[in-house]
């Protein structure tokens, strides 16, 4: 069993930063491929990032690329979330995700095992 748990979320200016962390449990993310994803108030939740256990191989939605930066440290057993250039939109609960299947970086939340509590960012205007 994994457990995983998402910190750094907070309320900040539209353009402001934040890094978001995921610390897990239980047993070693090395070779999980890891997620983040984000729902917001009324809407489903939607892909964020991606990246396969190499740490090479990265995805992420159109919607924040080029602002956000995914990246991991499997020694730390910890993935985290650079997140630049805020909008307003960008305003959700933030969910860090594991897959344990072997492939390509999955963009459905319903490929993913585990899955940390979230951890709210608001950005305001």
């Amino acid at each position: 069993q994994v457990q995983l748990v998402e910190s750094g979320g907070g309320l900040v200016q539209a353009g402001g930063s934040l890094r978001l962390s995921c610390a897990a449990s239980g047993r070693t993310l090395s070779s999980f491929t890891m997620g983040w994803f984000r729902q917001a108030p009324g809407k489903e939740r939607e892909f964020v990032a991606g990246i396969r256990w190499s740490g090479i191989e990265i995805h992420y939605a159109d919607s924040v690329k080029g602002r956000f930066t995914i990246s991991r440290d499997n020694a730390k057993n910890t993935v985290f979330l650079r997140m630049n250039s805020l909008k307003p939109e960008d305003t959700a609960v933030y969910y860090c995700a594991a897959d344990k299947a072997i492939g390509a970086i999955s963009t459905t939340s319903r490929s993913y095992d585990y899955w940390g509590q979230g951890t709210q960012v608001t950005v305001s205007s």
